[in-house]
């Protein structure tokens, strides 16, 4: 049981990094982001279907049960809404490196909240995979920014995130994992209208030629799977080691398009390598 969180949580880092690298697809084809989160919706429901299925039984329907769940499945799905209006008032290279640091918030709600500890050995692993995160997460660029609306979207973002992973580790000590991605799910079609009135529909291509359905099931894939590896891992490790997952999409990036990581980027990488050695 101590080495299946570990693979679950290597699957949604894997999975995430190989869409994170393959994201830009769908939108070169004329699919917004905001329209790439309700194919992504859409797409978790085969996955919650096929989850319940090999279960079997009934799902859980408790007051708790809904409630924690659902309040989970917001927070990750109400997260990303929130990030698409700050990437449209900031560019990424701002946002990205406040709301990438989540992490560190999961790690102190987990220990003031769900009493989690951790060896030594993994505590260093930890430590190490936040500047990682930080350092991956930076991208070029000089553009300027007016106000600080954007800071605050990106600071409510870092907020839900955080607490997400805290909120669904609570909800796996008595729902199922695959009663807690159904509910996850059905969360995040419920805010397919809320993404649709945010896309805008004259950059829309009808004629669409890119994998946009096959690349969002990776996105669905790796919360599956991170649900799975919460209910068995504990929190404050699952969630910095998943949170490496720009690794693999800058090594992706790297091989797909010729793009070289910048240095910051490069050291990063070396000491995501060193905290995912050490969390192992």
């Amino acid at each position: 049981m101590r080495e299946r969180w570990f693979w679950f949580a290597m699957t949604t880092t894997l999975t995430w990094g190989v869409w994170g690298a393959l994201i830009e697809v769908p939108e070169k084809h004329g699919v917004p982001a905001p329209l790439g989160y309700a194919i992504w919706a859409l797409t978790m429901i085969p996955c919650a279907w096929i989850a319940l299925r090999r279960r079997g039984g009934p799902i859980e329907r408790d007051r708790r049960s809904v409630i924690v769940c659902a309040t989970g499945g917001l927070l990750g799905a109400g997260g990303q809404l929130v990030l698409f209006e700050a990437l449209r008032l900031a560019p990424a290279y701002i946002v990205f490196p406040i709301v990438s640091l989540y992490p560190a918030l999961t790690i102190m709600l987990s220990v003031a909240f769900l009493r989690e500890r951790a060896p030594r050995r993994q505590w260093a692993g930890i430590a190490l995979s936040l500047p990682a995160i930080g350092l991956i997460s930076l991208q070029g660029g000089d553009a300027k920014v007016s106000g600080y609306v954007w800071l605050v979207l990106a600071t409510i973002v870092f907020v839900m995130w955080g607490a997400q992973a805290c909120v669904l580790k609570l909800a796996t000590k008595t729902v199922s994992a695959e009663g807690v991605f159904a509910y996850m799910a059905g969360t995040a079609v419920a805010f397919i209208p809320v993404s649709l009135a945010m896309t805008d529909f004259s950059a829309v291509s009808w004629q669409w030629t890119g994998p946009e359905a096959a690349i969002q099931v990776l996105n669905a894939i790796g919360a599956l799977t991170l649900v799975f590896a919460l209910r068995e891992g504990k929190a404050i490790v699952v969630v910095p080691l998943t949170s490496l997952a720009p690794v693999i999409t800058i090594i992706l990036s790297l091989a797909l398009y010729g793009r070289a990581p910048l240095p910051e980027q490069g050291i990063g990488m070396v000491l995501a390598a060193i905290a995912i050695y050490l969390v192992a």
